[in-house]
């Protein structure tokens, strides 16, 4: 796709991001309301893969198919749905009981630097398919600059001020979560260009939430009778979640990957915590701590670094 073609997905990636960066605002309003983890994931993505079910049917084709061409590839979208669905939101999900939604943000920022050191990995380890469809980015002092500055910084968010009582069980897991995104990211341009946005979507949604049942079935109190659904605040910010942030971005974003490539789309998610800092901020009353903020400063400025465009050589 010319360049010209492909501005109008860079657009819509930094919008992806915008609204992705309300959804730890969101899910932390749910929590506070008493929802857990596993409740929040399996709600949003029960509507939102009903959702784009229906329009799968409706389209018809390809679209309906139930599996994909072979068991290797049926796998590799079991893979997508953990590492997309189930434990990225997992980890995400529960790193906001135990700390701030700007911590979280971030730290999960940290998603582009982890895929640019997993698709080098990749391309030099593995052959095939897979390998092949990722972008072609080279091991410089920039990237390994880059590297340190943003872990350094992910290890001052973690202690911030309270090094010596703060529990840094959120910030991990919220790490867990970038690391999750990155592998996700590996596969999914890959896939979505063999099958198309809408099937590869919808095997994530499905590959989600049937690995995200043993969590429900284990955990006393993540019954979804229990979800109180009158309450305003959780059926509006579960519907933002399902359907916006969901089912519409998700398929959004799956194409963008194909389109501007993984390395260069997951970049857009240094944006994630500028607009998580301003909802937080506004609807959580939260604050940050002057060790925190230089740390969130770091990490920024560590996978920008890092992942700066001038120091990928692509195809």
């Amino acid at each position: 796709m010319k360049g010209e073609g492909k501005f109008i997905f860079h657009v819509l990636a930094f919008m992806t991001m915008a609204l992705w960066g309300v959804t730890f605002v969101a899910t932390k309003t749910l929590i506070n309301q008493g929802l857990t983890p596993a409740q929040i994931f399996t709600i949003r993505f029960v509507i939102a893969y009903l959702g784009l079910l229906a329009v799968c049917l409706i389209r018809g084709g390809r679209d309906k198919r139930a599996f994909s061409q072979s068991l290797r590839h049926e796998l590799i979208f079991v893979v997508m749905g953990v590492t997309g669905g189930s434990l990225y939101f997992l980890t995400e999900n529960t790193a906001l009981r135990y700390t701030q939604a700007c911590n979280v943000s971030f730290i999960v920022c940290m998603a582009p630097l982890l895929t640019v050191l997993l698709t080098i990995s990749i391309k030099r380890l593995f052959k095939g398919s897979i390998a092949d469809g990722l972008e072609d980015v080279k091991l410089r002092f920039p990237l390994l600059a880059g590297t340190v500055l943003a872990l350094s910084g992910m290890v001052m968010v973690t202690f911030g001020d309270n090094a010596l009582s703060l529990s840094p069980k959120g910030d991990i897991l919220a790490f867990l979560a970038a690391l999750c995104w990155a592998l996700y990211s590996q596969f999914t341009g890959r896939m979505t260009d063999l099958y198309g946005t809408l099937f590869a979507t919808r095997k994530v949604f499905f590959y989600g939430l049937v690995t995200i049942i043993p969590v429900l079935l284990l955990t006393d109190n993540s019954n979804l009778a229990t979800v109180p659904f009158r309450n305003v605040q959780v059926w509006g910010n579960l519907l933002f979640l399902s359907t916006i942030a969901s089912l519409f971005c998700f398929v959004l974003w799956n194409r963008i990957l194909v389109v501007i490539g993984n390395v260069t789309a997951t970049n857009y998610v240094y944006l994630n915590p500028v607009f998580t800092l301003i909802g937080a901020v506004i609807i959580l009353d939260e604050s940050m701590t002057v060790l925190s903020a230089i740390g969130s400063a770091m990490i920024l400025g560590g996978v920008i670094l890092a992942g700066a465009k001038r120091f990928i050589r692509t195809k």
